[in-house]
Parts: structure tokens; C-alpha cells; sequence
């Protein structure tokens, strides 16, 4: 009996913690990350484009991204910088915007191009080769720039770069 008693009292305890630790967790899922802003250019065989974009530099920052958004300027972007090439793969898990993700070579050159990717998917995109950074734009910005693999990406970040 008196098991049984311990039983039902722990059962009843989680069943009132439960709640609050996955609000607590969810919460900060949401908590606000601080990005730093930045101008960067896009020297496509089209022109010249100049995007406002937030940098994602930390883990804390690479993790959250663009999660929980609900809009973005045209001309606004998120740019994920690593400190060394390696491949990169990103995914779509709580972010409602379609994207366009342009995987960019320490030097800025473009080397690969996801367009149009889809809010909230889990599907692993992959840069298929060793990258510095990604660049997510609104999606449909790719086709309506004619930005293409081999143009060039201008940031401070990506110092390989010479003109």
C-alpha cells in the first residue's frame, strides 16, 4: 500500500512539473539572440546588390538563425560564418520564411545555390563541399537578382576575396 501511495505521489508531482519544464524549455527555444548588422554585396553577372544583413557567428547565434521569424526586408539576409571551410549543412526546423541559401567559398564565390527551401522542413541541405559561410535570402531573391553559382559575395568576413 504504501508503494503504491509513492507511486501516485510521484506520478501526481510530474504531472504538475511536467508542464512548467516544457514551458521553461520552449521559452527559451524563443529567448531573444542578438545578431550584429552588417552591409554586404553581391557582384552577380546581373549587377551589383547590396543586402542589410545580420551576422550569425557564435554557436548560439548559428542555432538559431532565422527560427521564429515571421518576415524579412527584401533586402535584409542572415549571413553564417564559420572560422574554417567545412561542409555545411543547415535545415529548415522552425523557420517559417521560404529561403534561398547560397553557399559561399572563403574567397565570396558562390559554389552552390538552394532555392525556394521549405519553412519548417527537417531535410538536411548540404553545401556538398567545404564552405566558409551561408547566405539566406528571401526566397525567390535568387531568380529575381539572377544571382548563379561563380558570382561573388562581399563581406569583411570573407578576406580571401581581392578585387
Amino acid at each position: 500500500m504504501r508503494l503504491y501511495k509513492n507511486i501516485l505521489k510521484f506520478i501526481s508531482i510530474t504531472f504538475l512539473i511536467a508542464p512548467s519544464v516544457m514551458l521553461t524549455s520552449y521559452g527559451h527555444a524563443q529567448a531573444p539572440v542578438q545578431f550584429e548588422h552588417s552591409a554586404l554585396v553581391i557582384e552577380a553577372r546581373s549587377g551589383v546588390h547590396q543586402f542589410n544583413i545580420e551576422l550569425a557567428e557564435t554557436p548560439e547565434q548559428r542555432a538559431r538563425g532565422l527560427m521564429f521569424r515571421e518576415e524579412m526586408a527584401p533586402d535584409a539576409g542572415m549571413l553564417f560564418l564559420e572560422t574554417r571551410d567545412r561542409v555545411q549543412t543547415m535545415w529548415m526546423a522552425n523557420t517559417a520564411l521560404p529561403l534561398d541559401m547560397l553557399f559561399i567559398a572563403a574567397d565570396g564565390t558562390i559554389v552552390r545555390i538552394a532555392e525556394n527551401t521549405v519553412p519548417f522542413s527537417r531535410e538536411i541541405i548540404s553545401s556538398r563541399t567545404r564552405v566558409r559561410a551561408v547566405l539566406e535570402l528571401n526566397a525567390g531573391t535568387v531568380r529575381r537578382l539572377a544571382i548563379s553559382t561563380g558570382d561573388r559575395v562581399i563581406h569583411d568576413s570573407l578576406r580571401g576575396y581581392t578585387r
